[in-house]
């Protein structure tokens, strides 16, 4: 097979307390976080007994992952495993860098987030350079909150011309042309976040070369959609697998709607959909209409 498996265990912490972000400094116990890191070694485990099929795994925890060991070393050894074509995962960037010097940056990238707030300026943008020096793949979001526009031009004025900075529409959030024109400004292609997609009834790669696993090795479609699959550790989600329509109305987040069909994502973002990086010289083209600028859920 060639899957991308969006993987989310139960770790829960982290170490910002986003105002915007309902998973913002969450404490895991002790147990909380042995439990994380057994399920993410045993999840690693299948990874690399995967030798027959070609893999994509991108890490989504609700909490940091990058300040825990087993999410570095997990990273590093999938990075090295011949049928693992991508591993990413989304970061806050609070971590050290050192640890990727033992990485195969050819595989590895990473998905990170500035919070204006929660560590200074010039400490993210250090760690970018930090990142942008060892040839890290990696790009940069920010919610696109009004207190957050000045921060947004002062990160793409400071990043690299390759690193791409996306901006994730906030929670809660219309956005009148005119902001969404500041906003897209700096991220062209912010038009597909703005407002929700209608997916009801869509084709969309979830479910068939896409799936979501959580630390117990439940596989579902996506992370949004509840029904269940199968188990990833027993081989019962393998039969389930195949095309099938999107049963939610919208999609308004990211990792979901840049799976479905009707979208030419996939396009955009060749060679690096997890990741969250477009194709080099890639036009994103018109962004499609979609239904009422009602916002659902909040941006990773």
């Amino acid at each position: 097979m060639d899957l991308t498996v969006l993987y989310r265990g139960p770790l829960a912490s982290c170490d910002y307390d986003c105002p915007y972000c309902p998973f913002a400094k969450r404490r895991d116990s002790r147990e909380q976080l042995r439990a994380d890191r057994a399920a993410l070694e045993r999840f690693a485990g299948w990874v690399a007994g995967r030798t027959e099929d070609r893999l994509s795994v991108l890490f989504t925890p609700w909490g940091e992952g990058l300040v825990r060991s087993w999410y570095r070393r997990t990273m590093t050894e999938l990075s090295h495993l011949p049928q693992v074509r991508r591993v990413a995962i989304q970061t806050n960037l609070s971590c050290r860098t050192d640890w990727l010097g033992a990485a195969d940056l050819d595989t590895l990238a990473l998905w990170c987030t500035y919070h204006p707030g929660q560590t200074p300026y010039e400490r993210f943008v250090a760690k970018c350079g930090e990142l942008a020096g060892r040839g890290v793949r990696f790009s940069v979001g920010i919610v696109g909150l009004p207190e957050h526009l000045s921060a947004a031009h002062r990160l793409r004025s400071a990043l690299p011309d390759h690193v791409y900075l996306w901006v994730n529409a906030a929670e809660g959030r219309t956005y009148t042309d005119a902001e969404a024109a500041e906003w897209t400004g700096i991220d062209p292609l912010f038009g597909y976040s703005r407002h929700p997609h209608a997916s009801a009834g869509q084709p969309c790669r979830t479910g068939s070369s896409v799936i979501s696993v959580d630390g117990d090795g439940t596989v579902r479609r996506c992370h949004f959609v509840p029904t269940e699959l199968g188990n990833l550790y027993d081989g019962s989600y393998r039969a389930a697998l195949g095309p099938r329509p999107c049963p939610l109305t919208v999609c308004d987040c990211h990792i979901g709607y840049v799976h479905l069909e009707t979208l030419p994502l996939y396009d955009v973002f060749a060679g690096g959909v997890l990741e969250r990086i477009p194709a080099p010289h890639r036009s994103p083209g018109p962004v499609p209409v979609r239904l009422a600028p009602t916002r659902h859920a909040a941006a990773p």
